[in-house]
């Protein structure tokens, strides 16, 4: 099956930002395009705003003028719902409220032709609940794009309780007759993006929360270590805190108040006290005029080790025993059953976060998850009160004998990158475990709707078959609120290797 034929109208109800977005691309794709909005005059100064963003293509010579004046051709804001009876597919991105939805799809079935398909653009509502109040559900789908819509490739075709696959699959291949990248999934809270990235804020909100580190050292930390492209506080302040604590609340309340979704206390604050981020002025940061750049905490330089001695392997950080030698401290090896971990010469230990604390241990020093430890510009490490100051003194010196700039944060079990990417594993696995995408679909969603540096799936195979389960599992055992604990899926993902091995543990 293909997507809609060119000379299908198609029309998008709703003329905000998302909706001209939304527009704008169907229309440079080569259909005609027709721009409803309840209030007034709304519609036509939509499409003269999507004219003039056509005009800066030209000028930036992404569209040549030809291409320009024929869309513009296509373009025609409608009086009235009735105007869009012969289109194939509506669009809706009006207010996210459920009742507004189901009132306006109501109005189009009396409206639309037979084989018209019904499209909702929700970030936040069920699928499922807005079809509910149609005669005929089978042609309504989820069409979730990403802001800005002309730019973000992803689109999320989201198949409601009662959609046709035939539906599902006509939405699917228009979005990519429109140059996007589509990913199908069921209608689940969050669908695929909005569901699996809730760790990538609620961790590094709880490490704050923690006092484990401040947002700039947590930015840092997650940006120049974890090679995501913004922090957590920096990208919630662009998106707006209400904005993403609305997501947050709505994927939470979906799961029955599911522990693994709670949202931040200290973001709820943020929002009431009307700190909403660039747009307000202030949010996480202060970006009013004049205003001082929060730093991230950075060590001041330490003395390298003499020498290192590796016991085990090092697992994922394995790399770093290259990088060691290559800054001349010698490293001895030894081989280890149970430890993987680096000795200092004062005895102390460095190991990679593993959901314990330093606390636990003698003279423990443990440091973060890297993408790549090699082109990290910064490494976090955490120590408990009871660290020897020579143990973390070696540990600073060594990874800034490797060039690399060190945070030291608070003894927060699995740390900052190591617990974010573990968790985004688990829900991952449990959303496939629970057929709401395929493994392929949702790396290709976190890469290409939150510019994740690598999918989950993809994190998994580098980081090993046991590595997400193992640290989730420490980190339940510390906090058992139920937030750590691993889906039945990562055990499952996590035992199987163990049984091919020959292990019964």
């Amino acid at each position: 099956m293909t997507g809609l034929d060119l000379s299908s109208p198609v029309a998008v109800v709703g003329t905000g930002t998302m909706g001209q977005g939304i527009a704008q691309v169907a229309l440079v794709a080569g259909h005609h395009v027709r721009l409803y909005d309840a209030a007034p005059g709304r519609a036509r100064e939509a499409a003269d705003a999507i004219g003039a963003r056509l005009d800066r293509l030209v000028e930036k010579d992404r569209l040549t003028a030809a291409d320009r004046d024929a869309a513009r051709t296509r373009l025609a804001a409608a009086e009235h719902l009735t105007d869009l009876a012969d289109c194939t597919l509506v669009i809706e991105a009006v207010l996210e409220r459920l009742d507004v939805k189901q009132q306006l799809f109501r109005e189009l079935e009396d409206i639309v032709v037979e084989d018209c398909l019904l499209a909702t653009n929700t970030s936040s509502l069920s699928v499922t609940a807005i079809a509910g109040a149609l005669r005929h559900p089978g042609r309504f789908v989820g069409l979730h794009f990403f802001n800005p819509a002309p730019l973000l490739p992803l689109v999320e075709v989201v198949s409601g309780f009662a959609t046709d696959v035939s539906s599902a699959t006509r939405a699917y291949e228009t979005a990519r007759a429109w140059g996007k990248t589509p990913v199908a999934c069921a209608d689940t809270p969050g669908f695929i993006v909005n569901r699996i990235a809730r760790p990538f804020y609620a961790e590094a909100f709880a490490v704050y929360e923690a006092q484990g580190a401040e947002p700039a050292t947590i930015d840092a930390v997650l940006r120049e270590c974890g090679g995501f492209k913004m922090g957590p506080f920096e990208l919630t302040d662009l998106i707006g805190q209400d904005v993403n604590e609305s997501v947050t609340h709505s994927v939470w309340r979906a799961f029955f108040q599911d522990v693994r979704f709670t949202p931040s206390l200290a973001q709820q604050r943020l929002v009431e006290s009307g700190r909403l981020g660039r747009k307000s002025g202030q949010g996480w940061y202060d970006y009013t005029d004049g205003a001082e750049r929060d730093e991230p905490h950075t060590a001041e330089p330490a003395q390298a080790p003499a020498y290192v001695v590796a016991e085990g392997d090092l697992g994922p950080a394995s790399e770093l025993l290259a990088l060691i030698r290559e800054a001349g401290i010698p490293v001895r090896e030894e081989e280890e059953d149970h430890g993987t971990r680096l000795v200092m010469p004062s005895g102390g230990q460095l190991a990679l976060a593993d959901g314990q604390t330093s606390v636990e241990f003698r003279d423990v020093v443990y440091f973060d998850l890297a993408l790549d430890y090699r082109r990290a510009t910064r490494i976090a490490l955490s120590a408990s009160q009871d660290t020897s100051q020579q143990t973390l003194g070696e540990a600073v010196g060594l990874f800034q004998a490797l060039g690399k700039d060190v945070s030291v944060i608070g003894d927060v079990p699995g740390m900052i990158v190591a617990r974010t990417v573990a968790r985004i594993v688990d829900l991952a696995h449990d959303a496939v475990a629970k057929g709401v995408a395929t493994k392929e679909d949702i790396d290709t969603a976190m890469r290409l709707g939150v510019n994740y540096p690598l999918g989950p799936f993809e994190w998994s195979r580098r980081l090993g078959r046991n590595w997400a389960y193992s640290l989730l599992d420490d980190l339940h055992l510390r906090d058992p609120s139920g937030r750590y604990a691993p889906s039945l899926a990562l055990y499952r993902h996590a035992y199987a290797s163990d049984k091919r091995e020959g292990s019964t543990s």
